[in-house]
């Protein structure tokens, strides 16, 4: 690969740099553009691990730019599976209040479903729950119809195969880490194991590790990156049939997690999960994973230990659902009380990129920093899978403004 020339290299081929990619390349098709991943796969980290749900837009500030890319994003994105025969399903899911404390915050959650265009999401009460969800308990819930279930990995290696058809001269390149970046003149130049790449623009959306990425280029982002885990429990084949869809508590405001929720997988399958605890491993997908060098830049960072001060009790009880799974159910049996241990295999986990601010504040929105020829997406959360068309279409307008493109 050594001596490779692009008009664009695009670094991470998960579903948002892969649908940057894709979007850029069908409006400038005699673009050379190269995606870069590190790993032999394309979506082998966030978007390969997340819980393969197409979110509606129910949670998000109304006004928001994860609210507005979210709504036009599903759309897009299910439109873009039927086209190319990617697995998915638009099941709809409920929200469900298990307690009256919860009540308030279910209406605050309606109310924004509506404000974000969600016209047709109903009220529904412990009776319509059930109608929904047979093996399901609460007071009160939200009926949400836009959301569905979809195989984000396959969205990822259709979009890898669309690239060069566009241009013969494009490519996805995996197995190329990028060890080096830097720029002499007006082109960048990235070294890999698999050689050198030189491009007149770079577009990072490299995830769990974009602000090392960004400081490679020269940038000095003010938030770092620092990794939690979900861990996932499979419902078995005698406790499979207490979920027919997707079943949500009302989550906690303070939180960017939603919660543990019943998931049925577009492959097969329901999964429970997932909790959230700090990882010692940016890429740790095991319980004891380790790795010096991301333990030393997490825990020397100030951000860290001020989101422990202001979430300390939160944090610990996620540990301790980690490490029982009699705690991960009683979680569980909050909705589905009819739950028991033989109900539960352990699953899988993913590990989400939480991008904090010095002051451990979490970054809730989309971000990205542009650095000369370069444009770096520093944060890019939930729902960013079911975004990532429209979030390609958000970078294509910012490249065009930014590098003049015609």
């Amino acid at each position: 690969m050594n001596g490779n020339v692009f008009d664009l290299a695009i670094i991470g081929a998960g579903a948002v740099g892969l649908s940057t990619a894709w979007k850029i390349q069908r409006h400038y098709p005699d673009m050379r553009i190269a995606v870069l991943d590190k790993e032999a796969e394309v979506s082998a980290h966030q978007t390969g691990h997340n819980s393969g749900v197409i979110h509606s837009g129910l949670y998000y500030k109304p006004g928001s730019l994860k609210a507005r890319l979210c709504v036009q994003g599903r759309d897009e994105l299910v439109a873009f599976c039927r086209e190319y025969e990617v697995a998915h399903d638009v099941c709809g899911k409920i929200v469900v209040a298990a307690t009256e404390d919860e009540l308030p915050r279910l209406d605050k959650i309606f109310a924004t479903g509506l404000a974000n265009g969600l016209s047709a999401i109903e009220r529904i009460d412990a009776r319509q729950i059930l109608e929904h969800e047979p093996y399901c308990r609460g007071i009160a819930g939200i009926w949400v119809p836009y959301t569905g279930i979809v195989d984000f990995p396959g969205v990822c290696r259709a979009l890898a195969q669309l690239i060069p058809r566009v241009n013969r001269h494009s490519k996805v390149i995996t197995g190329a880490e990028v060890v080096q970046l830097y720029r002499k003149g007006n082109v960048s130049y990235i070294e890999t194991p698999r050689g050198q790449v030189q491009a007149r623009y770079v577009i990072a959306c490299a995830g769990l590790e974009s602000d090392r990425i960004a400081r490679m280029d020269g940038l000095r982002p003010q938030v770092r990156i620092v990794g939690f885990r979900g861990d996932y429990y499979d419902l078995s084949e005698q406790g499979m049939h207490k979920v027919r869809n997707l079943i949500y508590p009302v989550p906690n405001p303070a939180f960017p997690f939603l919660g543990v929720h019943f998931t049925r997988m577009v492959l097969g399958g329901v999964e429970c999960g997932p909790n959230a605890v700090f990882v010692f491993k940016r890429e740790g997908y095991g319980k004891t994973d380790f790795d010096f060098r991301d333990t030393r830049d997490a825990l020397g960072y100030a951000g860290t230990w001020n989101l422990f001060c202001k979430h300390w009790r939160f944090g610990l009880d996620e540990y301790r659902r980690a490490f029982s799974k009699a705690r991960f159910l009683k979680q569980l049996q909050r909705l589905l009380p009819g739950l028991v241990m033989e109900d539960l295999v352990p699953g899988r986990s993913g590990v989400r990129a939480m991008a904090l601010a010095p002051d451990g504040s979490m970054v809730d929105d989309f971000a990205w920093e542009t650095h000369q020829n370069a444009i770096h997406v520093l944060n890019a959360p939930s729902p960013a899978a079911t975004a990532c068309l429209a979030i390609g279409d958000e970078i294509l307008a910012k490249a065009q403004e930014e590098f003049a493109w015609n």
